[in-house]
């Protein structure tokens, strides 16, 4: 057995230590802007309620919205489900979520609490569908598909769904965008200690994920697009709310914030004052139980 062995006695409990650092680092990249992240971010469009429910064929009685920061993911289930529960570890983020319930009159089928991706406060076969929006890149994809395996009902659907960034516009502000996101990104692991990094899986690799898993009797990976209505400050602050940029500036990056500025007035200009139509387009990847 494992424990006879000090080697991998050692390396089990520094997997699990690592594990614990990186689980930290991820759920505090995301403290400190959540309204900004919430008034900007896309909410989810109806076309993921439309596409799970056409697979599950049935309406849900449960859903389970992992790692769903502020609630933008799952109260589209509302008039679609009969038990929704919103899952974030965030207490800033979860924090917003219920700012949000209770200024829709605190919907009783619809709840938001603590919690991590690989310990579901749910018992086994109890959940129809888990989404995991603009998230699953920041779990351990291993101990979290075992889990999310654990509590859904057999046929019942896991879907990790993620936007394409930037959101479609003009080609030069979206090279822009580009540009200013991998400085901040490379900003952001210069200056965190190595401890205190945050770490995320590729997108690219979730349906990989799924199928190695061996969890799951079928996965597929389903590409749709949305358009949203948006004014120039939306998607300044659309860059601006992107992690990286995030993390970076509270690090002490200051010289991203003259280059956020730039960014925006060359958005501004682009925009001309008016609201266009922006495309957003979406990657989900999906296993049935």
């Amino acid at each position: 057995m494992w424990y006879n062995n000090p080697k991998q006695t050692h390396f089990f409990f520094r997997r699990m230590s690592m594990n614990e650092h990186i689980r930290t680092s991820n759920i505090e990249r995301f403290t400190g802007f959540s309204d900004l992240y919430n008034q900007n971010r896309p909410s989810a469009p109806q076309e993921v309620v439309k596409i799970l429910t056409t697979y599950l064929q049935k309406r849900p009685q449960r859903i389970m919205d992992v790692g769903c920061g502020t609630g933008l993911s799952s109260f589209i289930w509302l008039d679609h489900a009969d038990h929704i529960t919103g899952v974030e570890p965030s207490d800033d983020m979860r924090a917003v979520a219920l700012k949000r319930w209770q200024e829709q009159n605190e919907p009783s089928q619809l709840k938001f609490v603590e919690g991590l991706s690989h310990q579901l406060d749910a018992p086994s076969e109890s959940v129809d569908i888990i989404t995991c929006s603009q998230s699953f890149h920041w779990m351990e994809p291993e101990s979290t598909l075992k889990e999310f395996a654990r509590v859904l009902r057999p046929g019942g659907i896991f879907a990790a769904y993620d936007c394409d960034w930037p959101p479609a516009f003009n080609w030069e502000i979206e090279e822009r965008y580009k540009q200013l996101i991998a400085l901040a990104d490379s900003r952001a692991r210069q200056l965190a200690e190595q401890d205190k990094q945050a770490h995320k899986w590729n997108k690219s690799e979730h349906l990989q994920h799924i199928r190695e898993s061996g969890l799951f009797r079928f996965s597929k990976e389903i590409v749709f697009h949305n358009w949203e209505t948006c004014d120039a400050t939306r998607y300044a602050n659309i860059a601006l709310s992107q992690g990286g940029l995030q993390t970076a500036l509270k690090l002490g990056a200051n010289e991203l914030s003259s280059l956020f500025e730039d960014f925006r007035k060359e958005v501004e200009n682009t925009f001309a004052g008016e609201t266009r139509e922006i495309l957003f387009s979406y990657r989900m990847r999906m296993g049935i139980k």
